[in-house]
C-alpha cells in the first residue's frame, strides 16, 4: 500500500536528475518539499518547474533547522550520509532514506536489481531488451540513466530492471528485489568509503531483506562476491566465464552454457555482437532471471546476440590509417581498465587519468606492461599514475584529452590500438563520463587521415 504524503514535511537532498525527479514526485503527491543543495541558485538547472509546482529551496548549504522539522528526509544517489544536517536528523530519529526505497515502496512490478564494480550497465540493458522482447513493458533505468522514482506513477510495467550504485543502497529500509545480481567486486569509489569493507558492505546491503522465495545471481568465479551473499536466505544461482556448471550458467570456451532443472541449452558465444570475456560473464547473467521467469531460449538469445552494446563503453570510434581506435569513458576503475585492455593486442596506447578515486593502481601494472607500449595522462590524477607506471610503459602527459588525441596519434603505429580508458572519474575536467566520452570521440573523428607513425 502506497503511503500518503499529503502535507508531510519531506527535505529532498541533491538538485540533481534524481533530485529533481523526486521533488515532482513528492508534489504530485501534496507532500510540502524542500529541495536542499550546497549550490547555489545560478549553478543549477531545473528548479522553474519545480517551483511553479510548489517546491521550496534550500539552496547553498544545508539548513540544519530545516532537517529537523522535516518527516521525511530523502536523499539523491551520492549524496554522502554524514552531512552533518542529515546525521542530526537520523539522530532525532526522522527517516533517512534514498530514491530505491520510496520507488520501491511505491511501485507494483517486480523489480531485478543489478550492482557490481564493473559491467552492471550493460547487465542491465541486456536484461531489459530480452524482457521487452518477450513482450513485457519493462523499465530500464536507476543509476543507469533514468532515475528509478520516474517508474512510479508515469505508467504500469511488467518489470522493473535497475541498475544499483553502491551509493544507492545505503538508505534502504525494507527495499527488497525479486532477483539480486551481484557481477563482480573490486577497488572503487575509495575516495567515498573509508575502506573496502564499507564499500562492500554498502553492496551487500542488496541483499538484507531477501527471503527464500528470491533469488540471488553470482559470479562463480569472484571470491569476495560469494562472501558477500554469504548468510542471505534467497536461492543462488551461479554464471561462470572458467567452467560448465553442473547448475546455473557457464562457459565453455566457445559456448555459453545453461543448466538448471534438468535442462540443458547451449548458445554460441561468437554469435554475440558483443565482445570480451567480461560482455560475456555480463551476457550470462543478463540471461538467467528471463530463462527462470520462463523466456523461452530462443527468444532469449536473440535479444542478447543481437545487443551492440551501449555508448562509452568500448566503443569502436573508427579505424584510421590501420589504427582502431575506442572510447572507453565509462571505464572510470582499475578493474574496468583491466578488462578492456584484456580485449586489445599490444601494442595499444592507453589514454588515462582523470579524479582520482583512492583505489589501488598496482593490479594495472601488469597488464600495462604486457599491452601498453604508451600511457598517455591527463587530469588531477596524472602524476599520481605517471609515478606507478613509469617502469611499466612509455609515460607521456597531457594538459587536455584533445591534447591526449594528438599524442596518441603520433604514438601509435599501424596496427595498434589507442584505448581511452581513463580508470578515475570525470569530474576534474568534465560533468559526466558521457561528456568526457563525447570529447574523445569528437577530437578522434576530427583527425586527418596521413598523420599516424
Amino acid at each position: 500500500m502506497r503511503r500518503d504524503f499529503k502535507n508531510q514535511s519531506v527535505i529532498v537532498v541533491g538538485a540533481g536528475r534524481t533530485g529533481l525527479a523526486l521533488c515532482a514526485y513528492f508534489a504530485r503527491r501534496q507532500a510540502r518539499v524542500t529541495l536542499s543543495d550546497r549550490r547555489c541558485r545560478e549553478n543549477l538547472d531545473g528548479l522553474d518547474a519545480l517551483q511553479r509546482a510548489g517546491v521550496a529551496f534550500d539552496l547553498g548549504g544545508h539548513t540544519l533547522e530545516l532537517f529537523l522539522a522535516a518527516d521525511l528526509v530523502v536523499v539523491s544517489p551520492g549524496v554522502p550520509l554524514t552531512i552533518a544536517a542529515i546525521a542530526a536528523a537520523a539522530a532525532e530519529g526522522i527517516p533517512v532514506l534514498g530514491e530505491i526505497e520510496i520507488a520501491f515502496a511505491e511501485s507494483e512490478a517486480p523489480l531485478v536489481a543489478i550492482t557490481g564494480t564493473n559491467g552492471k550497465s550493460t547487465t542491465t540493458t541486456v536484461m531489459g531488451e530480452i524482457f521487452s522482447a518477450w513482450g513485457k513493458k519493462t523499465f530500464v533505468g536507476g543509476n543507469l540513466g533514468t532515475p528509478l522514482i520516474e517508474a512510479v506513477d508515469l505508467d504500469r510495467w511488467d518489470w522493473i530492471v535497475a541498475e544499483l550504485s553502491s551509493f544507492q543502497l545505503e538508505a534502504i529500509e525494507s527495499f527488497r528485489p525479486r532477483y539480486a545480481l551481484l557481477l563482480n567486486i573490486s577497488e572503487d569509489h575509495l575516495d567515498r568509503y573509508p575502506d573496502m569493507q564499507s564499500y562492500v558492505a554498502a553492496k551487500r546491503r542488496m541483499f538484507e531483506n531477501m527471503t527464500a522465495g528470491d533469488v540471488m545471481i553470482l559470479n562463480d568465479n569472484d571470491p569476495a562476491v560469494l562472501r558477500a551473499a554469504k548468510g542471505c536466505p534467497a536461492r543462488a544461482v551461479h554464471f561462470s566465464s572458467r567452467r560448465v556448471l553442473e547448475e546455473g550458467m557457464g562457459f565453455d570456451g566457445s559456448h555459453i552454457v545453461w543448466r538448471h532443472a534438468g535442462v540443458c541449452r547451449r548458445f554460441p558465444a561468437d554469435q554475440l555482437r558483443l565482445k570480451g570475456l567480461h560482455n560475456i560473464e555480463n551476457v550470462m547473467a543478463a540471461m538467467i532471471p528471463p530463462l527462470l521467469e520462463g523466456v523461452p531460449h530462443q527468444t532469449v538469445w536473440a535479444a542478447a546476440a543481437g545487443f551492440a552494446g551501449l555508448p562509452h563503453r568500448m566503443t569502436e570510434v573508427r579505424v584510421l590509417d590501420g589504427v582502431a581506435w575506442y572510447n572507453d569513458s565509462k571505464g572510470t576503475n582499475v578493474g574496468s581498465v583491466v578488462k578492456s585492455l584484456a580485449g586489445l593486442q599490444a601494442p595499444v596506447t592507453l589514454i588515462a587519468g582523470g579524479k582520482d578515486k583512492g583505489g589501488d593502481y598496482l593490479p594495472l601494472v601488469e597488464p600495462v606492461r604486457e599491452k601498453v607500449a604508451h600511457l598517455v595522462l591527463i587530469g588531477e590524477a596524472a602524476e599520481k599514475m605517471a609515478g606507478i607506471f613509469s617502469d611499466a610503459a612509455d609515460v607521456v602527459r597531457a594538459a587536455s584529452l584533445e591534447e591526449a588525441v594528438g599524442v596518441a596519434r603520433e604514438l601509435t603505429p599501424k596496427g595498434g590500438a589507442v584505448l581511452f580508458s581513463p580508470g578515475c572519474s570525470s569530474f576534474d575536467m568534465f560533468r559526466s563520463f558521457e561528456e568526457r566520452g563525447d570529447v574523445f570521440t569528437r577530437a578522434v573523428l576530427a583527425l586527418e587521415p596521413g598523420g599516424n607513425a
